[in-house]
């Protein structure tokens, strides 16, 4: 049903520099990975705002969680879901974290969300044991991509192509089943190279079913490939990716009772949910240097997805009515008491994401220019059987299979086409500027379904959007030590392939303004937002429900402001033969609606779901020269509300609880190239509320102990 990429037209044009060389021009720089912000350096010195955390931090810390990893990272929040990080919630200042659907992802600079216009939802995500470094970029400098820019852009750098025979190999096995392998290599030979890759990860889980035998774990295969050609004034380098995971993952949750008496519970409903998918890659990315100042950048993408999470439908429904003290549907949930009518869906889904995008850079001395647009499209096929059960003693009788009709079956597809113009402008020693406009034309819509054979039109929509979206900031230098930094932009955030013609997109006015201070062995950033939203937007999903209970299209809760203030500190100290690194961030955050919207059902001062008030991150190290190096990480992550308003309702069932975790990380060097670890996550083995979203209670990751080897050669 998917149409097939114009592959040979989009190579062909990311290709078409490549006859207009001369020899005697200079060598171009290796942009592989591709970075938006550069080292972390480059991030405490930009126009806006940004952090880095590199591969050190990522080698140093074991990373396998995008959770742990955002967490560490001002501005930035999290709603975990199933403790792996498999399917991340994030947020971003002003954009919320539902199945982060209001954030830029990215690998390597290229889109990365299933369908980033039609269906956002993040469903896919990519295996963090490959990434070699996470970018996150806020501010007006972020207008370079999209589509989303109201809070900003996550973008993902995989393992680069070394330039000489170069490989690593890291085994890491945990006390509750996990194995974790990760293996690369690559090498150069004239003017080609390569590197091949894997990730092989597996666990049991940590949680327990009743009736069961069936773990709780997953299973996860990723490939990656690379062969770049490197010429005098140019590069070519093809990227293909295989992925497919097996995780017996649930939407149901707990009930509150059930969850103090025991957090890592699973209710017998739960024993055959199970969630498989497939993930294909290609990129095909060209740079040249026209000349000395002029560079271009053009890469051809598809990613392809495909999806089937069997699992109970409702279930959410059977864990409220027990909260308010229904006996009969907490008994359905243990399990005694027999029910009929089980809807079991088969979320079986595909999705295509294509496209092409060309950037230009132009150095006019003073001038920094980046010219640049985009072509997309991506798509959603949507067929979804229902398997319908019995529960019977305890144990679950199938009786029937309904075909899709319906909301179960249907097509949504995107196009867009996107334009942008960034100017960074040195306009004395002690001011730089940065101007970017941007353009989004858009279009959505969806085709629903009568019948399984798709012979009869259910339904259609579609939705047309454009918007120029303009943004300046800046930083002035006050002194060698001081750096004044300030910045507006407009904010935009598509409505997705189930909007109607007459709903218009989010939009937003979002400002910032900071200072930075540079020490000999300290730094420090305080940074204040503001966004003012005339209709803010959430984006509905089974995974996600919306405010008003949706779980599809998007719900609009109108005016909204968010305010707050982000702080990082970074410093060292020697201590005898230690040497103590230390990394502070602190977020603090105010989102409301900010008007009466009767139609929505919200009032003035209802707050918003999934932005915590408060949000800490602390990191100390403790490094030797012997070459034995230990690291403590904790974080505070405040309570979220679950809907708008949680905050003027009587119930505790509308929000999350506020949670401490800290994570304690030993490595000693063997020799050279060989290091041996141990990893101590939440060593205090606190477990609270960190989500209601989908269908009940869900706890963090409890203690968990891993050790492992890493051998470079």
């Amino acid at each position: 049903m998917f149409k097939q990429s114009p592959l040979s037209l989009a190579i062909a044009l990311s290709l078409a520099p490549a006859a207009a060389w001369s020899a005697d021009e200079a060598q171009p720089q290796a942009l592989e990975p591709i970075e938006i912000i550069g080292e972390s350096s480059a991030a405490q010195t930009l126009p806006g705002s940004g952090y880095v955390v590199n591969e050190e931090q990522m080698e140093t810390e074991v990373v396998t969680d995008i959770n742990q990893v955002l967490k560490t990272v001002p501005g930035v929040y999290v709603r975990e879901e199933e403790g792996h990080g498999l399917r991340p919630n994030i947020g971003i200042r002003a954009a919320t974290a539902s199945r982060s659907s209001k954030v830029t992802l990215m690998e390597d600079g290229v889109l990365i969300a299933p369908a980033p216009y039609s269906n956002p939802a993040a469903y896919y995500f990519p295996t963090m044991k490959r990434m070699s470094g996470v970018e996150v970029l806020k501010g007006a400098p972020l207008l370079r991509h999209g589509p989303q820019t109201t809070g900003g852009v996550v973008n993902l750098m995989s393992t680069p192509i070394p330039d000489q025979s170069q490989g690593s190999i890291e085994a890491v096995t945990d006390e509750r089943g996990g194995t974790d392998l990760h293996v690369h290599y690559g090498d150069a030979v004239g003017d080609w190279s390569y590197l091949v890759e894997t990730v092989q990860r597996s666990g049991d889980g940590f949680k327990d079913i009743d009736r069961s035998n069936r773990d709780t774990g997953f299973d996860i295969e990723d490939y990656v490939g690379k062969l770049r050609w490197q010429g005098d004034r140019q590069s070519l380098t093809l990227k293909l990716q295989y992925s497919e995971e097996t995780s017996n993952a649930t939407y149901l949750g707990l009930t509150d009772d059930d969850f103090d008496a025991d957090p890592n519970r699973r209710y017998g409903l739960s024993s055959i949910d199970q969630m498989n998918n497939e993930h294909k890659g290609y990129t095909l990315t060209h740079q040249f240097d026209w000349t000395n100042t002029v560079s271009s950048t053009a890469t051809v993408y598809r990613n392809e997805f495909e999806r089937n999470w069997f699992k109970l439908s409702g279930g959410g429904d059977f864990v409220e009515d027990a909260n308010d003290g229904d006996t009969t549907a907490q008994g359905i949930l243990d399990g005694t008491v027999d029910t009929t009518d089980l809807d079991y869906k088969n979320n079986a889904r595909e999705y295509v994401s294509e496209g092409l995008q060309v950037n230009f850079d132009i150095d006019l001395g003073s001038h920094q220019l980046a010219l640049g647009g985009r072509y997309h499209e991506d798509e959603m096929d949507r067929f979804q059987p229902v398997d319908v059960y019995d529960q019977v003693n305890g144990s679950l009788v199938f009786q029937e299979t309904e075909a899709p009709t319906g909301g179960n079956n249907r097509l949504e597809t995107g196009e867009a086409i996107s334009f942008w113009a960034i100017d960074t402008w040195q306009a004395t020693d002690k001011l730089k500027v940065n101007l970017a406009l941007r353009y989004e034309d858009v279009e959505t819509s969806r085709e629903q379904f009568g019948d399984p054979g798709r012979n009869v039109i259910d339904g259609t929509k579609s939705n047309k959007s454009d918007e120029l979206l303009p943004g300046a900031s800046f930083t002035y230098d006050l002194s060698d030590q001081w750096q004044a930094l300030a910045g507006v932009h407009r904010g935009f955030s598509p409505v997705g392939g189930g909007a109607s013609a007459n709903e218009e997109p989010e939009t937003s006015d979002n400002w910032e303004l900071g200072g930075r201070y540079f020490g000999n062995v300290f730094f420090a950033e305080l940074i204040g937002f503001y966004s003012d939203f005339s209709n803010k937007t959430e984006n509905c999903s089974f995974g996600s429900p919306c405010s008003n209970g949706a779980t599809s299209g998007t719900f609009n809760t109108g005016e909204a402001e968010v305010a707050g203030v982000e702080f990082q500190l970074a410093t060292g100290t020697d201590a005898g033969e230690f040497y103590v690194p230390v990394n502070l961030t602190y977020t603090y955050t105010e989102a409301e609606v900010s008007e009466d919207n009767a139609t929505a059902g919200v009032q003035d001062g209802d707050r918003l779901k999934d932005i915590p008030e408060n949000q800490l991150s602390l990191r100390v190290g403790l490094e030797h020269a012997s070459g034995w190096d230990n690291y403590a990480v904790a974080t505070y992550l405040d309570e979220m509300c679950v809907s708008a308003g949680c905050n003027n309702t009587s119930t505790d069932f509308d929000e999350t609880e506020s949670l401490v975790v800290v994570d304690l990380i030993s490595r000693y060097t063997l020799k050279r190239n060989t290091e041996v670890f141990l990893k101590a996550q939440n060593v205090f083995d606190q477990q609270r509320i960190v989500s209601r979203l989908p269908d009940g209670a869900r706890p963090n990751k409890p203690q968990t102990v891993s050790v492992g080897i890493r051998h470079d050669f």
